[in-house]
């Protein structure tokens, strides 16, 4: 495979591939150290963090790793400032922020110098992100997992936007195999965002019943969502997220307003919670639509060597 050289702002992996955050203490240090040690972005998913606990992670991460760590904090969440700015305190290399637009965390990266790196589902914040200062941007799919920006699949998207913006240009959506990497590169991108792929790997911090249902999974396994976020979402079909499809979910007996805006209709925050420490019942697991191409639980380190090998 010939690998593009993705420079974002001072940052040039070895590899143009990151890790893609997955919140609720998921991509946490371990998982993001590893990538980064093998030449990619590891990300650590800083969005249901406390703020000290987050700094503790990144510090953990660092000491794991001399390569680049990157941080992903939804704009939704409603400490979003004070979770970017104990991320820069703790030494983060780089920003990622999706599932809405900030305009406040270009200044906070620019007034630090740590490039700020948007998830985009569209030319319009595409172009905007370019004019606020963008080191990069990650043109994200449908097809993808966790919260959505977009019911377009990535592919059609990419080339909407790809050719109309002069920062590099991340593909996410769908890249779970070598072939699929692969593919995206010879569309001229500068990288590709993966985190199924990563889910089902040795290192994510998750139950070994959900690495199950994830190298399990079929197609049609995979679900559409709509998160109390307000936003749709990929998950592996369970109990809950039928209860949810018919809008029978239960409503939480508590709420912490963790989030800027909820419907409140059920705690997705709990849910996924539940999800990580595997509870098939209550639980909902999110992933991207091509989680049904994974059937094997790999390490991160066998994951790099299977795409470095593949000769298309």
């Amino acid at each position: 495979m010939k690998f593009p050289k993705l420079k974002i702002g001072n940052l040039t992996p070895k590899y143009p591939i990151i890790q893609g955050g997955m919140a609720i203490r998921i991509s946490m240090a371990e998982l993001a150290s590893a990538v980064a040690n093998e030449g990619g972005i590891g990300v650590i998913a800083g969005t249901a963090l406390p703020v000290e606990e987050l700094k503790r992670e990144i510090k953990k991460a660092k000491n794991k790793t001399d390569g680049i760590l990157g941080v992903n904090i939804m704009f939704a969440a409603r400490e979003f400032k004070k979770l970017l700015k104990g991320s820069i305190e703790a030494g983060i290399d780089l920003i990622i922020s999706g599932a809405g637009f900030s305009r406040d965390m270009f200044t906070i990266g620019q007034e630090y110098d740590v490039p700020v790196v948007p998830i985009v589902s569209s030319l319009r914040l595409a172009k905007i992100s370019e004019k606020l200062g963008a080191a990069a941007i990650v043109i994200e799919g449908g097809n993808a997992g966790g919260h959505l920006g977009t019911e377009e699949d990535a592919l059609p998207l990419i080339e909407k936007i790809k050719d109309k913006i002069n920062i590099p240009v991340i593909g996410a959506g769908d890249i779970v195999t070598p072939e699929d990497i692969d593919n995206m590169f010879k569309l001229g991108l500068d990288g590709v965002q993966m985190g199924t792929r990563f889910l089902a790997s040795e290192e994510a911090n998750i139950a070994d019943n959900f690495k199950e249902l994830c190298v399990n999974a079929e197609k049609e396994d995979i679900v559409r969502i709509m998160s109390s976020v307000g936003l749709p979402a990929n998950a592996i079909r369970t109990r809950f997220t039928e209860l949810i499809k018919e809008d029978k979910a239960p409503k939480p007996v508590s709420c912490n307003k963790c989030l800027k805006k909820c419907t409140e209709k059920f705690c997705i925050r709990d849910a996924l919670l539940k999800g990580r420490k595997g509870d098939l019942e209550e639980g909902v697991f999110f992933t991207g639509e091509g989680m049904w191409k994974v059937d094997e639980i790999l390490s991160v380190k066998e994951i790099f060597k299977r795409i470095k090998n593949y000769n298309s």
